[in-house]
Order: structure tokens, then C-alpha cells, then sequence
């Protein structure tokens, strides 16, 4: 993969042994296999293309699409660029619509030393909701949120449906999967706020240079093992009678009013 930069641009056609592998990366395990995940659509495939800090091994497109986007093709590497028609799209989009295009591109390299001094840290207690997941990273990117620690039980960023709800975002965001009460425990010296029904309003805070915002699953909230921790507890205060809000709602709000 060290090379995968400079390799040449090889129109061909699509194999009935390039199918069944770009079928397999519906599941974690094969996409862990092979380091690479899956993107779909003309906004995510031509953003990560463009953007050039994934390396991208496939891209199959429509012909109306490819001659679309020579420039973007041509500028920026890729191992192949496959021709297909619709029939042969809809055998390999994971989309329920499928939409002109499919990308497989390597995934990000994960660092090895996490930096969170200085700076606002997103850390994810157990979110499942595949949409909720791709929308807290497109969050993130907007609010120049550089890292996301996830707890293990979080669903796979690499996910398609967590992919399409980044738009494009996942190639600029950096996220980790860790034990959770563990990397809290050795980075003791960050600010630690939780969010809670019960807590200070996150209105009143004002803005914060450096601290590690948690945010729960949408079901359960924060596990009680990260509550028993030494936090700072906050909330939205609620003006209505809903019981609660969705996770990445709830991120996109606290990060509008402590950034």
C-alpha cells in the first residue's frame, strides 16, 4: 500500500471475482481483512477523490460519469477506474438507490499517539444508529473536531450507511476505537464532560479550548462505568416535554455553544 499513490490508471471491465469482493465489504470482517471500505454516490466518491487523503484502490462508474469527471479521475490516483452500466451497479451498491458510482478506498491509517491537549475531543458511549454515527463525524468536521474516541461496542465508521451520512467528512476526521474507562483514566488531566438529563446548562459554559465531550447511546445514555468516573456533569435545558434527544442532535447542539 506504500506505493498505491503512483500506480497507474487501468480502465477494464468489471469481473464476476471483483463483484463477490466488493460484495463482501458489506461485512466488518472483510473490510478489516482488506483495509478498505466503501463509498457511493457522485458527492462522497468525488469529495474523497478530490480531498486525496484516502487512498482509493476501485472506482466503478457509470459512463455518463466518468467522462463527467475526467479532470477529477485523471488528477488524482486510483489503482483501476471500471466502466459499468446500471444492472452491474445495482449487483455491487449496498444503496437501496443506487447512485452512478462506487468508490473502494483504503482506509485511514490509525495513529498511534492520540493528541488531546489543546483541543475538544468527541468520545462515543455505545453508539449503534449507523445514521446517528455518520452525522456526529459530519458534525465534527464542521466544527473542526480533529479526533473521535469511540467505546467498542459503537457501530464501524466504515460502515456504508455511516460513510454516506459523513458525505465525505470520514477522510478528514480521526477515529479510534478504545476501552473507554481506560483511555479516560490515563488522560486524567483533560476535562471530562458528560452529558446528562441532570447537569449544568451547556448555555452557561462559554467556550472551552481543551476537554473531552461524552456523549451516550441513543438508548442507554452514558454507561454507568464512565458516570462513576470524575465528570462534569451537562445538559440542554429542555423547554418542552420530549424525553429525550437524538445523539447526534445532542452533539451538534453542545459543540454550537462551547466552540
Amino acid at each position: 500500500m506504500s506505493d498505491q499513490f503512483q500506480v497507474l490508471k487501468i480502465y477494464t471491465m468489471l469481473s464476476k471475482s471483483t463483484v463477490k469482493y466488493i460484495q463482501s465489504l458489506t461485512h466488518k470482517k472483510f473490510r478489516d481483512e482488506y483495509g478498505v471500505f466503501i463509498a457511493e454516490g457522485p458527492k462522497v466518491v468525488e469529495e474523497l477523490l478530490t480531498e486525496g487523503k484516502l487512498g482509493c484502490k476501485t472506482v466503478c462508474g457509470l459512463p455518463k460519469w466518468l467522462e463527467e469527471n475526467k479532470k477529477v479521475l485523471h488528477t488524482n490516483a486510483a489503482e483501476e477506474f471500471i466502466e459499468i452500466n446500471e444492472i452491474e451497479l445495482e449487483k455491487i451498491s449496498q444503496l437501496s438507490t443506487p447512485n452512478k458510482v462506487l468508490g473502494v478506498f483504503y482506509k485511514k491509517v490509525e495513529e498511534k499517539v492520540l493528541e488531546v491537549e489543546n483541543r475538544i475531543t468527541l468520545v462515543l458511549d455505545d453508539i449503534h444508529d449507523p445514521g446517528n454515527m455518520g452525522t456526529i463525524i459530519r458534525i465534527a468536521d464542521w466544527f473542526g473536531i480533529e479526533n473521535i474516541v469511540c467505546s467498542g461496542n459503537c457501530v464501524d465508521h466504515y460502515n456504508s450507511k455511516v460513510v454516506q451520512g459523513t458525505m465525505g467528512s470520514i477522510g478528514r476526521v480521526n477515529i479510534v476505537y478504545k476501552e473507554l474507562v481506560a483511555f479516560l483514566e490515563s488522560n486524567r488531566k483533560i476535562r471530562r464532560l458528560v452529558t446528562a438529563l441532570e447537569g449544568k446548562d451547556v448555555k452557561t459554559m462559554g467556550n472551552i479550548k481543551e476537554g473531552f465531550i461524552i456523549i451516550g447511546s441513543e438508548s442507554k445514555g452514558i454507561s454507568r462505568e464512565i458516570m462513576e468516573l470524575e465528570n462534569e456533569q451537562i445538559t440542554i435545558h429542555r423547554y418542552g416535554k420530549a424525553e429525550s434527544l437524538n445523539a447526534a442532535v445532542a452533539t451538534g447542539i453542545i459543540l454550537s455553544h462551547i466552540i
